[in-house]
């Protein structure tokens, strides 16, 4: 993993760059503060990082903490604890309760014990800064701030965001992929599947039920956004006068080639997510039935198979081959992972060229994503079959 930590924040430098440049000098204000204090974090950080501690086992129990509006943790008021009564305080009590479910997805889908698989305490932060409008995972707790009440809302408000920000403490205890470039975009992207997972998983909802949307909660009534990203449709998750339109890529063609600096989103990583936030959601669309199903193990375990360097092309050949392992060579749900990375332009490697171009010939003549990698799943099935068969005729013969 990478040597210096950097915090995993919901809302994308570029979203707060672009409130930057509008007229309302509030929103320009609290954009402006929000930027700051995550640059802030930065450094706070690169301090801690300096006296490593060891996180602290606790069967995955959760503490909830009032900031008061200051930025300084350390002196954060306990507001509510695993045995302790409900509070007052309506942040406090869906920060609790959202930290619950998903560390009960984690456990009860997973079979993990808590973040880092070994009970790891979920320590919360709620009412951080003054209109803060994010909230982020610093590898050992979770913070997050109230918004400003005209463009972004309560942070915990959302339990696809909270799930996204403990997702990046899973990976960062398996993968550990580095947060820069590819493999930072795939940070992203597998935060972003465990939070539509875990929503998804706590309203019992299937793939084609779900709308996919990361964040939908975030923005306040008045602004007219579904979400802070889309899943099934990368780049359409919101066009508006304040915002301009969602720069997400939903294909290789279309990849974000940017510094790997702050001001660069570290490579793009906000963007380019959407690049395998679009394949999982065709793997999962493809298949039918739960998400968190075979899409979720087929890409849990590849994660879990990655290293902290890997990127996409690696990604997309590591979930075939699990997908094979799990569920056979030439199954509906390998076919689903190919035709899916196939359809945002990743070819899987060793694969013949003959299924991508009957693939894409389906597509142009359906123009539905996910129906088209179903009728390659069905090609291909139908080829294996006649194979098996001129197999049994050869056998029966000799």
């Amino acid at each position: 993993m990478t040597s210096e930590f950097r915090h995993h924040c919901i809302t994308p430098p570029y979203l707060l760059e672009r409130l930057l440049k509008g007229d309302d000098s509030e929103v320009r204000q609290a954009a402006l503060n929000t930027m700051l204090t995550t640059a802030h974090l930065r450094g706070e950080r690169a301090v801690r990082a300096a006296f490593p501690g060891v996180a602290t086992p606790g069967n995955a129990r959760r503490t909830i903490y009032d900031c008061r509006n200051t930025t300084s943790l350390p002196f954060a008021v306990l507001a509510r604890s695993e045995d302790g009564p409900e509070s007052a305080d309506v942040s406090v009590n869906r920060a609790f309760d959202m930290l619950g479910k998903t560390r009960d997805f984690f456990q009860r889908v997973f079979a993990r014990n808590s973040i880092d698989g070994h009970g790891m305490r979920l320590d919360g932060y709620v009412h951080y800064g003054y209109e803060f409008a994010n909230a982020f995972w610093d590898g050992r707790q979770m913070v997050f701030g109230d918004g400003d009440g005209r463009i972004f809302s309560d942070l915990t408000g959302s339990i696809s965001v909270i799930a996204h920000e403990l997702g990046h403490g899973v990976t960062e205890h398996t993968a550990g992929l580095e947060y820069h470039n590819q493999s930072g975009a795939l940070n992203e992207s597998m935060s972003d599947v465990f939070g539509a997972m875990v929503e998804q998983w706590t309203l019992s909802q299937t793939a084609e039920q779900a709308d996919w949307l990361i964040g939908r909660e975030v923005f306040t009534p008045q602004i007219e956004a579904d979400a802070l990203r889309s899943m099934k449709a990368p780049g359409h998750a919101w066009n508006t006068e304040k915002f301009g339109k969602d720069p997400q890529p939903d294909h290789m063609s279309k990849y974000v080639n940017m510094p790997d600096t702050y001001e660069g989103d570290w490579g793009a990583v906000h963007y380019n997510s959407g690049i395998p936030n679009k394949a999982f959601y065709l793997t999962a669309a493809t298949i039918g039935g739960y998400s968190w199903e075979a899409p979720g193990l087929i890409w849990y375990e590849a994660l879990k198979a990655s290293n902290s360097e890997t990127r996409f092309q690696e990604f997309a050949d590591t979930t075939y081959r699990k997908a094979g392992e799990l569920y056979e060579t030439g199954s509906t749900e390998q076919m689903a992972v190919l035709g899916a990375w196939h359809e945002v332009g990743i070819s899987i490697t060793g694969v013949s060229p003959g299924l991508a171009r009957a693939r894409n010939r389906t597509a142009g003549q359906n123009g539905d994503a996910t129906a088209a990698v179903r009728a390659l799943t069905a090609q291909v099935q139908e080829l294996n079959r006649d194979v098996a068969a001129l197999k049994g005729r050869a056998t029966a013969g000799g």
